[in-house]
C-alpha cells in the first residue's frame, strides 16, 4: 500500500519498472520515438497548412500530454483512496464471478466473500482510527501497524478467491483471469450517476474510434506508399492505389484485433501493455531515424541489418526478463534498441563495402 504514495523513486535500479531514472531516460526515448517517428503522430504535423502550424501542433501536443497523464494517474489514486473506505468487490471482473458461481466451487467462493466483507469491516475501522490519529498527531505508528495487519488479512482472502477463479478457468480450459482493467469500470458503473456514465462511455468510444482510425490510416498509407507502390506495383493508377489502401486497412484491422486479444492476456493493465509492446519496437525505429539524421555516410543495408540485430537483442531481453533470467524494466528497451542501431551502424559502416549512397 505504501508504494502507491511514493511520488518519486530516486533509486537507480534496472529491475524497477517505475523510478525517476527509467521514467526520464527510458520514457524520453519512448516518447521521442512516438512523437517523432510514429506515422499516426507525424501525419498530424504533415497535415498542417504551414511549418508554423505544425510546430504549434507539436508544442500543444506536448503541453497537453503532461497534465493529461497526471490526471489519469490522479484518477487512479483517487479511486484507490475511495476503495479504502468503500468495500470493493473481491474480484472486479463480474463475468469471472458469474462463472465461479456456476461451478462446483460456488459455495467455497461465497464463504470467502463473507470473510472478505468481515475483514474489510475491520480494515475500515483501522483506517478511520488512523485518520483520527493523523488529525490528533497521536498513536500514528501503532495505527499504521494495525492497518497493515488488517490489509494483509484482507489481501490474503482475496488471493484465495483469485486462486479459486484460476482453478475454475483451468478446468474450463481458459487462461488466468485478470481484473486490473475492470477496477475503474466497476467504479463508474456502480458509483456514478446514470447520465455521467453515459457521457463517459461516449467519450471512451469516441476516443477509441479516433485513435483506431488514425492508426489504421497510418498503417495502410505506409504499407501502400512505402511498400506496395515502391516495390510491387510501381506504375498503377490512383484508383488502384486507393483500392489497395482499403484492403490494407482491412488487413491491419484484422491484425489489430488479433494483437488486442494477445495484449488482453498480458499481466498488468492495458496502459502498461501498450507501453511494453511499444518499447519492443520504438527504440529500434528511433535508432534508424537518428542514424539517417546524424550518420550520413551509413548506407541503407548497414542500417537494415543493424536494426534486425537490435530487434533480436530487445526481444531476447524481453524473453529473458519473462523467464526471470535478466531483470530489466521495459522502458530501458527503448534506450538499448536505439543505441544498438546507432552503434552497430556506425561500426559496421567501416567494414561494409557496398553501401547505398
Amino acid at each position: 500500500m505504501q508504494a502507491k504514495w511514493i511520488v518519486f523513486d530516486f533509486k537507480f535500479d534496472f529491475e524497477s519498472k517505475y523510478n525517476i531514472w527509467s521514467g526520464i531516460i527510458g520514457g524520453f526515448f519512448l516518447q521521442l520515438s512516438y512523437f517523432g517517428t510514429d506515422q499516426s503522430q507525424v501525419q498530424r504535423y504533415l497535415g498542417g497548412k504551414s511549418l508554423t502550424e505544425s510546430r504549434l501542433g507539436l508544442l500543444f501536443n506536448g503541453f497537453i500530454k503532461i497534465p493529461m497523464q497526471f490526471l489519469v494517474l490522479l484518477i487512479g489514486t483517487m479511486v484507490f483512496i475511495f476503495y479504502q473506505f468503500q468495500q470493493p468487490p473481491i474480484f472486479f471482473n463480474r463475468i469471472e464471478i458469474q462463472k465461479i458461481y456456476e461451478s462446483e466451487s460456488a459455495q467455497e467462493f461465497k464463504n470467502l466473500e463473507k470473510e472478505y466483507a468481515q475483514a474489510f469491516g475491520q480494515k475500515k475501522e483501522s483506517m478511520n482510527l488512523l485518520v483520527e490519529a493523523l488529525h490528533s498527531e497521536k498513536n500514528i505508528e501503532n495505527q499504521e501497524k494495525k492497518l497493515k495487519t488488517d490489509d494483509f488479512s484482507l489481501q490474503k482472502i482475496r488471493k484465495k478467491a483469485i486462486n479459486l477463479i484460476h482453478e475454475n478457468n483451468l478446468r474450463l480450459g481458459n487462461v488466468k483471469a485478470n481484473d486490473t482493467n475492470y477496477i475503474f469500470l466497476t467504479f463508474v458503473m456502480n458509483h456514478l450517476p446514470t447520465g455521467i456514465i453515459g457521457l463517459l462511455i461516449a467519450v471512451i468510444l469516441a476516443a477509441s474510434m479516433s485513435s483506431t482510425a488514425s492508426e489504421l490510416n497510418a498503417l495502410a498509407s505506409t504499407s501502400v506508399i512505402d511498400v506496395y507502390k515502391r516495390s510491387i506495383k510501381k506504375n498503377e493508377s490512383e484508383a488502384h492505389y486507393v483500392k489497395a489502401s482499403k484492403w490494407a486497412t482491412v488487413f491491419w484491422g484484422m491484425y489489430a484485433i488479433v494483437l488486442a486479444e494477445f495484449a488482453n492476456k498480458l499481466s498488468g493493465n492495458l496502459i502498461e501493455a501498450v507501453n511494453i509492446l511499444g518499447s519492443l519496437f520504438y527504440g529500434t525505429i528511433l535508432g534508424i531515424f537518428l542514424t539517417a539524421f546524424f550518420l550520413k555516410k551509413v548506407g541503407g543495408n548497414v542500417v537494415f541489418y543493424a536494426a534486425v540485430f537490435a530487434e533480436l537483442v530487445v526481444f531476447g531481453l524481453w524473453y529473458a526478463n519473462d523467464l526471470g533470467i535478466i531483470k530489466i524494466s521495459y522502458l530501458w528497451y527503448n534506450l538499448i534498441g536505439c543505441f544498438l542501431v546507432l552503434g552497430i551502424s556506425h561500426v559496421a559502416s567501416f567494414f561494409w563495402e557496398k553501401q547505398i549512397k
